[in-house]
C-alpha cells in the first residue's frame, strides 16, 4: 500500500538532518561538554517563603516575626535522663548545651542549665519548671531539651545543611538515643533526600529504562540513542537554568523525570517507524529519512504541546511553580533540539547493531491490539457507555480529597526525622512551633499585660481539638509569654507597667530565654512587640490544624485586635495549599494551550476537542481515586494535573497524524484504526512500558512526594495509553471525524 508522502517542507528538513548528521552530532557533543560544568552548579532554593505567592497574606506577619524577634529558626535537641534534675543531670545538660553552642551556624542555646541556679532555690524551682516545661524539660521531668536558635541562612557563614549535620552528630555522641528536630531540620532533610534521590534514582531508573528498551527492541544502539538525547537535554537545560539564575525547589526537583518522559516517548516512536521501514527493505539512511518525514510534524507539535502545558504553570503566583513551568518550557524545546542533533548521527553511525528487532512476545501484542481495534469497531456505543459510567464514579472521589499538612508525612515512617518528631510529640508535648505577636501600646501598659494574661488563659482553656475517640483535648500543649516570666518576679507586672522593657531586660538576664519574647520592628518605627510562643502537635489532620489556627486567631483578635498569628507551624499548614491553589487554573490554561496547539497542527476544531478527552480523563480519574482511597494531596500529587496533560497528549498527536494519513490513502475509518493500532499503537505501548518501569524506581525514594509523583505519573501514563488506544479511536469512530 503506497501512502502519500508528507509535506515537502518536512521532508526537506528530515533530509537535511540526515545529510548533515556528522557536523550536527559534533556540535551537539561539544555544546553538551561545554554545558556540563555550568550544569553542575544548579542549586536548590531552600526557602519556605518562596513556596508562597509574593502577596500571600501569611507572608507579611511571618516576615515581621523574623525581623522583630531575630528571625530565630529553632532546632530542638532532646534526650532522656532519669536523673535530669540532679546536679549530675544538670551538668550533663550544660555540657551538651556548650557543645551545641559551639556549632557554626548556631546563634544561641537555651537549656535547663541556663536557669540551673533557680532550680536550686525552692522559691523559684516550681515556677521555673512550669515555664520550661515543653521546651527544655518534659512533663515527666526526665526528658531534656536544648533549644538551638540558628543564625538566619542569609547571614550564616556555613550552609544550613552543615549546621544540622553537626548538631545531629553531637547530640548522638552525647546520647545515642538523642534526637534533633524542628522545622529547619525537616526542610534540610527534605532537600537532602531530594538531592540524594536525584543521583541514586536517576541511575536506577536509567538502568531500568535501558533494560526495558533492550527487551522491547533487542538492540544496544537503540538504548543509547534515547539515553543520549535525554542526557544532553538535561545538561543543556540545567546550564540554561544556571545562567538564568534559577534554582530548583521542592516543586521542580522532578526536572530530570519529565525530560526523560518527553525524550524516551518521542524517540521510541522514531524507532518503531525506522524498524518498519527497514523490514520493508529500505536502507538505514532511507528508512530514517522516511521516518523523519512521517514523524517530523507530530514530533514538533508534541514538543509544542508539552511546552504549552508547562508554560501554563507560569500563570501561578507561587514562585517555584512559575519557575518550574519556565524550566520545563526550556526542557521541552531543548528535547526537540536534542532529537534533531543526536538521533540521525547515532542511528546511522557504523553497522554494529544497527537495526532494532521485534520484542519477545511481540506477536501477542499485535494480536491484542488487533482484537482491541476489532472490539471498538463492533461495540463502540457500549464501550463508550461503560467508560463514561466508570469514569464518572471514579471522578466523584475528587469531592473527598484532602490536603496533607503534616510535613512529617513527607518522609518515610522509619526515617530519623519522623522518629525525632514522634519523640518530641510524645515527651515534650508537641513539635509544632508558632507565635502570636502584638505591638505594645504607648499607654495603659498594665491593661495590655492583663489582656495578654487573659488571652493566654483563654488559649489554654478554650482552644480544643477532637481526639480519635471523639472526645476533646486542649489544642495547644504550651502557651508562653513575657507575662509568665514577669510573674516569677515579686510585683513583676507592676514594675513592668511602669518600665516594661527595662523590667524584661532584668528578667532575661536571669532567664535568657525571655529575651526571645520581646523585640523591636525596624519597619514599624522600631516599635516594641511582645510575643506569645505556642506549641501544638504537628502530627494531626489538615482540617483540625486549620480549625486550631482559626480558633487561636479569633481569640487573639478578640483580646488584642492588632495581634498577628504566624510562625513555621502556620506556614507548613498552608504550604501545600499554596502550591495547589492554582492547580485547576493552570490545568485550565494548559488545556486551552494544548487545544490551540492541536488546532494549529490539524486545522480541525473537532480533532482538537477530541484529543483533549482521552488525556484529561485519566488525570481526573486518578485524582478521583486518590479521594476514594483517602490518600491526601501532597507536593508530589499537586503538580500532576498540568504536567500530565502536556505529556499525555503527545501520543494523541502521533495517533491522529497516522490516522489522517491512512484515511487520506483511502482507508475506511475502521481500516485506518486497525492500521494505526499496529504502528503508532505499538510504539505507544513500548514507550509507556519503558516509562512506567523507569518511574517505578521512584518508589525507592525516602521523600514521600517523590514516591507519589512517580506512582501517579506512571498511572496517568497508563491511563493515557488506554485513553489513546480506546477512548480516542472510540471518539473517532462515533464522531466520524477525520
Amino acid at each position: 500500500m503506497n501512502l502519500p508522502q508528507p509535506s515537502s517542507f518536512v521532508g526537506q528538513i528530515a533530509s537535511f538532518l540526515v545529510a548533515w548528521r556528522w557536523p550536527l552530532l559534533g556540535v551537539g557533543l561539544a555544546v553538551a561538554l561545554a554545558a556540563l560544568g555550568p550544569s553542575q552548579r544548579l542549586a536548590f532554593d531552600r526557602s519556605i517563603e518562596n513556596m508562597f505567592a509574593p502577596d500571600d497574606p501569611v507572608l507579611g506577619p511571618f516576615r515581621q516575626l523574623k525581623r522583630t524577634f531575630g528571625g530565630d529558626e529553632v532546632a530542638l535537641a532532646a534526650y532522656i535522663d532519669g536523673d535530669l534534675l540532679t546536679p549530675g543531670g544538670l551538668e550533663r545538660v550544660r555540657q551538651l548545651a556548650d557543645r551545641l553552642a559551639g556549632v557554626a551556624g548556631v546563634q544561641k542555646v537555651y537549656s535547663l542549665a541556663t536557669v540551673g541556679r533557680f532550680l536550686r532555690t525552692p522559691l523559684f524551682r516550681r515556677r521555673v519548671l512550669q515555664l520550661s516545661e515543653g521546651y527544655t524539660i518534659g512533663a515527666d521531668h526526665q526528658t531534656a531539651g536544648v533549644i538551638c536558635v540558628l543564625v538566619p541562612e542569609h547571614q550564616a557563614t556555613v550552609p544550613r545543611l552543615q549546621t544540622i549535620d553537626e548538631l545531629r552528630r553531637r547530640i548522638e555522641l552525647h546520647d545515642p538515643s538523642g534526637v534533633l528536630t524542628g522545622e529547619p531540620v525537616m526542610i534540610v532533610d527534605g532537600f537532602r533526600f531530594l538531592e540524594l534521590d536525584g543521583r541514586l534514582l536517576g541511575a536506577v531508573s536509567t538502568g531500568l529504562l535501558m533494560l526495558t528498551i533492550v527487551a522491547c527492541f533487542r538492540s544496544l544502539r537503540w538504548v543509547l540513542v534515547p539515553m543520549a538525547v535525554v542526557g544532553a537535554t538535561l545538561v543543556w537545560t540545567q546550564a540554561v537554568l544556571v545562567e538564568s539564575h534559577l534554582r530548583l525547589s521542592l516543586v521542580s526537583s522532578m526536572l530530570w523525570a519529565i525530560v526523560t518522559v518527553i525524550g524516551i516517548a518521542t524517540v521510541v516512536h522514531l524507532v518503531v517507524a525506522f524498524r518498519s521501514h527497514r523490514a520493508a527493505g529500505m536502507t538505514p539512511r532511507a528508512a530514517l529519512t522516511l521516518a523523519g518525514e512521517q514523524l517530523g510534524a507530530p514530533i514538533f507539535w508534541a514538543c509544542m504541546t508539552d511546552a504549552a502545558g508547562f508554560a501554563s504553570l507560569m500563570v501561578s503566583r507561587v514562585g517555584p511553580v512559575h519557575d518550574f513551568g519556565l524550566m520545563m518550557l526550556v526542557g521541552s524545546l531543548l528535547t526537540l533540539v536534542g532529537i534533531a542533533v543526536f538521533v540521525p548521527g547515532l542511528s546511522l553511525w557504523g553497522r554494529f547493531d544497527a537495526d532494532p528487532r521485534r520484542a519477545w512476545g511481540e506477536g501477542r501484542l499485535d494480536l491484542g491490539l488487533e482484537r482491541l481495534a476489532a472490539a471498538i469497531e463492533r461495540h463502540p456505543r457500549w464501550l463508550a457507555l461503560g467508560i463514561a459510567v466508570a469514569s464518572a464514579v471514579c471522578c466523584l472521589g475528587m469531592f473527598n480529597l484532602e490536603v496533607e499538612t503534616d510535613f512529617t508525612k513527607n518522609f518515610r515512617r522509619g526515617s530519623p526525622i519522623v522518629h525525632a518528631y514522634e519523640f518530641v510529640e510524645s515527651r515534650l508535648g508537641g513539635a509544632g512551633v508558632w507565635d502570636i505577636m502584638a505591638p505594645v501600646p504607648d499607654r495603659d501598659i498594665k491593661e495590655f499585660l492583663n489582656r495578654i494574661a487573659r488571652l493566654e488563659e483563654r488559649l489554654r482553656t478554650e482552644v480544643m481539638i477532637e481526639t480519635a475517640d471523639g472526645g476533646l483535648q486542649p489544642g495547644l500543649t504550651k502557651v508562653l509569654s513575657p507575662v509568665d516570666a514577669l510573674d516569677m518576679v515579686p510585683l513583676g507586672r507592676i514594675q513592668a507597667a511602669l518600665r516594661l522593657e527595662p523590667t524584661l531586660d532584668l528578667v532575661s538576664e536571669a532567664v535568657p530565654m525571655v529575651s526571645a519574647l520581646y523585640g523591636h520592628d525596624p519597619h514599624d518605627a522600631n516599635r516594641l512587640y511582645l510575643r506569645i510562643m505556642l506549641r501544638a502537635r504537628e502530627r494531626q489532620p489538615s482540617q483540625q490544624k486549620h480549625r486550631l489556627i482559626e480558633q487561636v486567631r479569633q481569640i487573639s483578635r478578640e483580646e488584642l485586635p492588632q495581634s498577628e498569628v504566624t510562625g513555621i507551624f502556620v506556614l507548613l499548614t498552608k504550604i501545600i495549599e499554596s502550591t495547589t491553589r492554582d492547580q485547576w487554573l493552570t490545568f485550565g490554561v494548559a488545556t486551552a494551550g494544548i487545544f490551540l496547539m492541536v488546532l494549529l497542527a490539524f486545522r480541525s476544531v473537532s480533532l482538537a476537542l477530541i484529543s483533549l478527552v482521552p488525556n484529561a480523563l485519566p488525570i481526573l480519574i486518578v485524582t478521583g481515586l486518590l479521594g476514594w482511597l483517602d490518600l491526601r494531596i501532597n507536593m508530589g500529587a499537586a503538580m500532576i494535573a498540568s504536567v500530565s496533560m502536556g505529556l499525555a497528549v503527545d501520543s494523541s498527536i502521533h495517533y491522529l497524524t497516522a490516522f489522517r494519513r491512512h484515511r487520506a490513502a483511502g482507508l475506511s475509518t475502521g481500516e485506518a484504526l486497525h492500521a494505526v493500532h499496529q504502528s503508532v499503537g505499538r510504539a505507544m505501548v513500548f514507550s509507556t512500558l519503558a516509562l512506567m518501569v523507569g518511574f517505578s524506581a521512584l518508589a525507592l525514594s525516602r521523600f514521600v512526594p517523590t514516591i507519589y509523583f512517580g506512582v501517579l505519573v506512571g498511572l496517568t501514563m497508563l491511563g493515557g495509553l488506554l485513553g489513546n488506544l480506546v477512548v480516542l479511536p472510540l471518539l473517532l469512530k462515533l464522531t466520524r471525524a477525520s
